[in-house]
């Protein structure tokens, strides 16, 4: 492992974790899709998933503007909430309780991404690396937000409620 002296060090190891956890993610959302049982929810994983590969080409581009090779660093954070919503998975659950918790899987996936691309983006602005990179990690940033928001509104608006119920 390099030595990080500069916040510079910092911000392309962080970019290379979240690049390997993007990775992980373009994986996982088809399997969630699959098990999701309420359509609105399979659709907002489908949807999230062309988000993601987005995404991942996005992190390319910032790689590419620092002069850096794009390569992923293992994100040992988000291999252990991708195996949370595969135990969530796996669990013997009712169709509209296995979409509560499916959900809340997907959303600290969210909140992981937010606070990492929230850190690059200040990092890129903070470092000087050029208006397009901060664009770029932000525009990712409110992509982020905006699923966080969009399966908030699933579980509050239907599947918990559903959930509650018992199907």
């Amino acid at each position: 492992m390099a030595k990080m002296m500069t916040l510079r060090d910092l911000f392309v190891e962080q970019l290379r974790d979240v690049y390997h956890a993007e990775g992980q993610l373009v994986k996982a959302l088809p399997k969630m899709a699959k098990n999701a049982s309420n359509p609105d929810l399979t659709a907002a994983f489908t949807e999230h998933l062309e988000e993601t590969k987005g995404q991942v080409e996005r992190l390319e581009r910032v790689f590419e503007a620092i002069g850096e090779k794009a390569k992923g660093k293992k994100c040992q954070a988000m291999e252990g909430l991708v195996e949370e919503g595969k135990e969530v998975m796996e669990e013997d659950a009712e169709p509209d309780v296995l979409d509560a918790g499916l959900i809340a899987a997907a959303q600290k996936v969210e909140h992981y991404e937010i606070a990492s691309y929230g850190c690059l983006r200040t990092w890129a602005e903070q470092l000087g690396l050029g208006r397009n990179v901060a664009r770029l990690l932000d525009q990712t940033l409110d992509e982020e937000k905006a699923a966080d928001e969009k399966l908030t509104g699933l579980a509050e608006n239907h599947i918990n409620a559903q959930a509650t119920a018992g199907g």
